[in-house]
């Protein structure tokens, strides 16, 4: 368990170096970040879509112009998530909150305060299809390492390119380009979602001089994590997938009882004697 912010960055860079690679599960609030830890994962991430959906909001865009989830309170809930996860956390950043590298620095500097330990930076410009233009893509990820320089900070800077995303397989050489000036830019970790069988992941893993990030359960239920681990993967993350499951067993649960007026989804809660001992020992109690 880290002791403080600093101890929390080491920790989670060593994850990236670390033979084998590791499981990052994706949480979106205090609860679901301590019931995740609880599982034995070595780090946890926030989900910006799983936040947004908790909070009754669209995932990412409303506008070109505006997110559902401003920045600020975007962080008031990845704070309630490092509080309680007693493992290293690492933020969604979305696209940095603004256009420009200044503003990305910024919000990586917001990240380092927060307690997070590492972030992702993507390439899609919020509320659009397009990409932002390589130049200014690559002076993003420069801004963000070099805010992290400047507080001498381990925290682990992943660059996200959306080229599969938006253009399929056509996208791919894009991705491995964009991905690669990023790593000579100082990212730590490289993502380009959109991939999760095993040859288009292989593939990223050969071209790619970096460490990498596989999204599953992004329009799949297919994969295997420790497949992908096998092929070369660094480390794998959920995105929003847990979220939208459990937001579909509510749903579930709310069909059984209005259809037949039975319960037998009880069967799967947790106590409340379980999740009371689970929070206090989440929350050093």
């Amino acid at each position: 368990m880290p002791h403080d912010r600093d101890d929390a960055a080491r920790l989670f860079k060593a994850l990236h170096a670390a033979k084998g690679g590791f499981i990052m599960p994706n949480a979106w609030d205090g609860g679901s970040a301590a019931v995740l830890a609880a599982a034995g994962f070595p780090a946890i991430a926030t989900t910006s879509a799983g936040i947004a959906f908790a909070l009754a909001k669209q995932d990412y865009g409303v506008t070109s112009a505006a997110l559902a989830v401003p920045r600020d309170e975007m962080f008031d809930q990845m704070r309630q998530i490092v509080r309680v996860a007693g493992v290293p956390v690492n933020a969604d950043l979305e696209a940095g909150y603004g256009d420009s590298p200044e503003a990305v620095a910024e919000t990586i500097t917001m990240a380092i305060d927060a307690g997070l330990a590492g972030g992702n930076i993507e390439d899609k410009i919020p509320g659009h299809r397009e990409l932002y233009d390589e130049v200014l893509a690559v002076e993003r990820i420069a801004a963000a390492r070099a805010a992290i320089d400047a507080r001498g900070s381990a925290f682990v800077l992943t660059a996200r390119s959306d080229a599969i995303l938006q253009a399929g397989k056509a996208g791919m050489a894009d991705g491995i380009r964009r991905s690669n000036r990023f790593r000579e830019a100082g990212a730590d970790c490289l993502y380009v979602p959109g991939a999760s069988d095993i040859e288009t992941v292989t593939e990223l893993v050969r071209e790619i001089t970096g460490p990498i990030n596989v999204v599953m359960g992004l329009g799949t239920t297919k994969g295997n994590a420790r497949a992908l681990l096998a092929a070369g993967v660094q480390r794998i993350s959920l995105g929003g997938s847990i979220a939208r499951s459990a937001l579909g067993f509510v749903r579930r649960c709310a069909e059984e009882l209005r259809d037949h007026g039975t319960i037998g989804f009880t069967e799967q809660q947790i106590s409340g004697s379980d999740l009371n001992a689970l929070f206090a020992r989440a929350r050093g109690v």
